[in-house]
């Protein structure tokens, strides 16, 4: 996969050179390129932005440098063998960015990345773009940053341990929270490691049993609890198909009631007197 990056300020992807996704374009599973956009500015300054029309507070990013980057990137890339370009804008108006979009991500040859800064890139610019290829405007939370290269980096990592080869185990991703397919998208539930103690905690015995039914059936357990305590939302949209009668024996210890059409609701506390 390549991966352009156009920015401001090219020092804030340097995290791209460490850990996994460092890993993956030291063995060539990624090929990244991290371009300064003020070298496609033509004043002594080195505009990137200007005053808003209609008025308002904040700058605007201007055309033309993106414009002439884009350009030149995406011509450089065709010539160096590269093909299917999508474009990936963070924007905190883009749609939230999921496990289901890393992996649509992750299948995609080429992506190149416009971190914003100040109130975003002039709308003419992605409009443009998106005559030309895919455009993915994505968000990874609901909360404003100073600029996109966060999200660059949380997208990037997200979408590069999907690559193949990438991780050690293949199959490690496929049990992550949000792994896309399954019914049910839970929350992983607490893991645990050597020693078994540690300043006088112990570990749940079931994971020192060997009775890999009871193992699974714990774990599945616990990430029923995390899930319902932390991300309820996940437990209501779950199809109803998902839940064995366990789980719903779990569920309704934990406050949980079906409703007619078989999804899952909250039942309410009752009221003490």
């Amino acid at each position: 996969m390549r991966l352009d990056v156009v920015t401001i300020f090219p020092e804030y992807l340097e995290p791209l050179n460490v850990s996994l996704v460092g890993k993956a374009r030291a063995r060539g599973r990624l090929d990244v390129h991290v371009h300064d956009l003020r070298r496609w500015t033509y004043d002594r300054h080195n505009t990137v932005d200007d005053t808003p029309y209609g008025g308002g507070p904040g700058m605007v990013m201007k055309t033309e440098p993106w414009g002439d980057a884009l350009d030149e990137i995406t011509a450089d890339g065709y010539e160096a063998g590269a093909h299917g370009p999508v474009l990936v804008v963070p924007t905190p108006s883009g749609r939230p960015f999921t496990q289901e979009v890393a992996v649509e991500l992750s299948q995609r040859p080429w992506l190149v990345f416009t971190p914003a800064r100040y109130e975003g890139i002039d709308r003419r610019v992605t409009e443009e773009y998106a005559t030309r290829m895919p455009v993915y405007e994505v968000s990874i939370g609901d909360y404003v940053l100073a600029g996109g290269e966060a999200a660059v980096l949380v997208i990037t990592e997200a979408v590069a341990r999907l690559l193949p080869g990438v991780l050690g185990n293949a199959e490690s991703h496929r049990d992550d929270s949000f792994a896309p397919g399954a019914m049910a998208n839970l929350l992983e539930g607490p893991v645990y490691t050597k020693p078994p103690v540690w300043r006088g905690r112990g570990i749940p015995d079931v994971l020192l049993s060997g009775h890999h039914g009871r193992i699974a059936r714990w774990r599945r357990d616990e990430a029923l609890r995390r899930t319902a305590l932390h991300r309820p939302d996940l437990i209501e949209r779950c199809d109803p198909a998902a839940f064995d009668k366990k789980d719903r024996e779990t569920l309704s210890i934990l406050g949980w009631a079906p409703e007619p059409g078989g999804r899952f609701w909250r039942r309410p506390r009752d009221v003490e007197e």
